[in-house]
């Protein structure tokens, strides 16, 4: 199935980057510009090409029959955001618990422009100790993939501006809505 997809995206003139996270079995991924829905539809077919264990942490109310049923084969994972539970914690335990993960993020929290973005990916990946691959989509050129890896220093304001930094170069389905280079 997944061959037909690639098949599909590939008829669509996209491609999918070279660069592959071979050697790494857990990471936190932050992938960017997110402006669409077609974000995570794109984003599917280019982790199944890379063979990658991809999580997705998705709002609960989409999990009703046969929605939910869906989104859980495809690696979505509930969340209620109404609660005060502790993602990060939840987030943590995904990762000892599954031998190989990768839990994908969109940092933005929207597919409108937001500048001030969440910053749970980044505690996720230094209480869980895994790297932060970041990860774009880009409709102008019609590719999306791997762009690097990134070891968070503990200075997230610093590290959260690098990565802005890398993505804003990438340009969304909805191009104003997308990542701006930070001040």
């Amino acid at each position: 199935m997944g061959k037909f997809f690639f098949w599909l995206l590939k008829l669509f003139g996209w491609t999918i980057d070279e660069r592959s996270p071979d050697a790494v079995k857990q990471a936190v991924v932050v992938v960017g510009p997110h402006t669409s829905n077609w974000d995570f539809i794109i984003g599917r077919i280019a982790f199944a090409k890379y063979k990658v264990n991809a999580k997705f942490l998705i709002k609960k109310e989409l999990f009703f029959p046969p929605m939910g049923w869906i989104l859980k084969s495809l690696g979505g994972i509930p969340v209620d955001r109404k609660r005060k539970n502790n993602i990060t914690e939840q987030a943590v335990e995904i990762f000892s618990s599954e031998e190989k993960c990768f839990l994908v993020f969109t940092p933005e929290g929207t597919r409108s422009y937001n500048p001030n973005w969440k910053k749970g990916f980044y505690y996720i990946a230094q209480k869980a100790n895994v790297p932060i691959y970041i990860a774009y989509i880009d409709y102008k050129n019609k590719k999306g993939g791997f762009h690097s890896h990134f070891q968070p220093t503990g200075d997230s304001d610093a590290d959260i501006r690098y990565i802005k930094e890398v993505l804003s170069q990438f340009t969304g389905k909805v191009p104003e809505n997308g990542i701006r280079k930070p001040e």
